[in-house]
């Protein structure tokens, strides 16, 4: 049983260092709001963190998250440089609502569509929220799902730790 359970612990924490050193694929399709076609490989800060969020319109943790993060974004940028890109994954029935959703919420975050879900498969989202943080070379450091308010300071947090 000991060996089972030491097996089980090396191959979680071998998954965790793997997962660790990923970078975000550059090779899916996503749309903007306006319905332009880009490549993943545009969700890049210029060697500078970026929070990448998977939500949804009908996601209330994902809707709290990203409003909670908007009240301090621009303090946000000015301490550490972190661009957050939101990643939809509203499908057909609902995509048509994603760019008034963002709009009428007044997000100043860039936004794409993963509307068959490319991306968010690529990059083994479950549930949203998803939460990824990337380092200045686009490798994934941490990543978190699920969310509770007062959750964007450990977000916060974790982007410091990399300066």
């Amino acid at each position: 049983m000991k060996r089972i359970l030491l097996s089980l612990l090396a191959l979680v924490a071998c998954g965790t260092l793997m997962a660790q050193n990923a970078t975000l694929p550059g090779n899916i399709t996503l749309r903007t709001l306006d319905g332009q076609t880009v490549q993943s490989s545009v969700i890049q800060n210029d060697g500078r963190p970026v929070i990448v969020s998977f939500w949804a319109t009908w996601c209330k943790p994902c809707n709290r998250e990203l409003n909670n993060i908007k009240e301090v974004y621009e303090e946000w940028q000015e301490e550490t440089g972190v661009k957050i890109v939101a990643i939809s994954i509203d499908d057909s029935r609902s995509v048509n609502k994603v760019k008034p959703h963002v709009e009428g919420l007044d997000w100043p975050y860039e936004v794409y569509l993963d509307q068959n879900s490319d991306l968010k498969r690529a990059m083994n989202v479950v549930n949203v929220p998803h939460t990824f943080i990337l380092n200045g070379k686009g490798e994934i450091v941490w990543q978190h799902a699920g969310y509770q308010d007062g959750g964007e300071e450990e977000v916060i947090a974790k982007v410091r730790e990399l300066l």
